[in-house]
């Protein structure tokens, strides 16, 4: 079994953030999997999604189904294979897992005060949290990256990377993802953002010092979200219109009544406190448990970031020219019944390596999940990443590569 670490790494200078702001004093949560070789080559960043972690393989001890959010991906035997690779994942600034973010003491706070950053926290963006890994990858004396791998959000990471820092990855393992998000996205992430703010327990961000959470807010835009996540088909099949009763009367949940039309139609009255649909029962325990764990400015913070990747906003609008200078090889990865990152997207990507004469290879996983298909053991889609690894990734430095 691989045993997971967590460990902190600390930085004093400043970071310069896309925003204009800086911040200093900050602290990057991460683990590694796996043994760094002798001449530091085979050394695999994985980039985390919203609302995951550092915690990228293997399970903590004593802890009891503790596993990482990417575990059936890697780890030893397994598709990014630690036997053979050095995998490091990074907490991001801004989240909630032990990095510095809202939930973190603010050090331009009056002396004393215990405020926390809350809604100071300052706006955090894809490209810096690239700069920050890069720094962290800097202290662990890695210089190139043998594979820079992730899915969603992550993605957009590994994307950045090979735009930001060319020359420090020979690969890049794109899943899931897009060359920025559509109206439509950023519009779900508005609705799920207003969820949290119109809360009355937010109080602007600074709901700490009030000693309150705002969880009804946090429940509501995980469960926006989890519905984008997964498809018509899998919700269809898992869960359909059955009721939580199988006998509607008996449940308590509506009365009928006739409502004095002349085709004598039925009047249906619901009690709005009742889960009455199997699909209800599912979406709350998804948004309470998220409620009890996720921080409501980290929730902002990340979906905006999401919100404003888009590396060709400064080359026109043009994703061929913004991706001219990326001298990696790539693995892009899509699934077919993912509506909120179509494989119509990833093949913008594709296309615009292409373009540039890029060394690129492109799947396209006819599977049923949904976006959450990323995170499950599709065996084509494992198979595919091994492969990649394998004969690909595994290869010395050098013109090979």
């Amino acid at each position: 079994m691989l045993i997971a670490t967590p460990q902190t790494m600390h930085f004093d200078d400043a970071l310069p953030l896309q925003s204009g702001a800086s911040i200093a004093g900050y602290d990057l949560v991460y683990e590694t999997y796996g043994r760094l070789n002798a001449d530091r080559s085979n050394a695999v960043l994985v980039c985390h999604a919203l609302n995951a972690s550092h915690h990228v393989a293997g399970s903590y001890v004593g802890q009891e189904r503790s596993q990482g959010w990417w575990d059936n991906m890697i780890g030893p035997g397994k598709p990014v294979d630690t036997d053979r690779f050095f995998v490091i994942g990074i907490n991001n600034l801004g989240s909630c897992f032990g990095s510095t973010g809202p939930m973190q003491p603010d050090p331009n706070a009056p002396a004393g005060s215990g405020k926390r950053y809350g809604a100071d926290f300052p706006v955090v963006t894809v490209e810096d949290w690239v700069n920050a890994q890069a720094r962290l990858l800097d202290r662990l004396g890695i210089a190139q990256l043998a594979a820079v791998m992730g899915g969603s959000l992550g993605g957009m990471q590994a994307l950045s990377w090979t735009t930001q820092y060319p020359d420090r990855v020979r690969h890049a393992v794109v899943v899931a993802s897009a060359p920025n998000l559509t109206a439509e996205n950023i519009a779900f992430n508005e609705v799920a953002r207003r969820a949290i703010i119109s809360d009355p327990d937010f109080h602007g961000g600074n709901f700490y010092q009030h000693g309150v959470v705002p969880k009804r807010g946090l429940r509501i835009a995980r469960m926006i979200g989890h519905i984008t996540y997964l498809s018509d088909d899998v919700m269809n099949e898992k869960f359909g219109r059955a009721l939580r009763s199988a006998v509607l009367h008996e449940a308590g949940a509506v009365e009928v009544s006739t409502n004095g039309s002349a085709n004598g139609s039925a009047d249906y009255r619901y009690t709005t406190q009742d889960v009455e649909f199997q699909i209800e029962s599912y979406l709350r325990y998804q948004g309470d448990k998220f409620a009890e764990y996720f921080d409501a400015n980290t929730y902002l913070l990340i979906t905006r970031a999401l919100d404003y990747f888009d590396p060709a906003r400064r080359h026109g609008g043009n994703l061929r020219a913004a991706l001219a200078g990326a001298r990696a090889g790539f693995l892009v990865v899509s699934f077919t019944t993912d509506w909120r990152f179509s494989p119509r997207r990833s093949r913008e990507i594709v296309k615009a390596l292409l373009d540039n004469r890029r060394d690129v290879s492109y799947a396209e996983i006819d599977a049923p999940h949904g976006h959450d298909a990323f995170l499950l053991e599709d065996l084509r889609y494992m198979g595919i990443v091994r492969s990649y690894f394998d004969s690909r990734v595994a290869l010395p430095p050098g013109p090979q590569s």
